[in-house]
């Protein structure tokens, strides 16, 4: 992903939703908001894979790259 056209809706909410700290992502990169699962299961994986928020267990965070993205739609 390297543009924000690159992004769906639903991945620009997801990134407000981490640079809000409202959202969590398991070991395998599940990602949960507010506690709840992502109805998309593989938001996480996709956005980790492309380098927008840091895979790993607890808090997702957005990267850099995360964060200028989200800064310019």
């Amino acid at each position: 992903m390297s543009t924000t056209t690159d992004l769906s809706h639903r991945d620009r909410a997801v990134l407000r939703a981490v640079a809000a700290g409202r959202c969590t992502i398991s070991a395998i990169g599940v990602l949960a908001v507010d506690g709840l699962g992502c109805c998309d299961q593989f938001v996480g994986r996709r956005l980790a894979a492309a380098g927008l928020i840091a895979a790993g267990p607890g808090q997702a965070r957005l990267t850099d790259t995360g964060r200028a993205l989200i800064q310019a739609a």
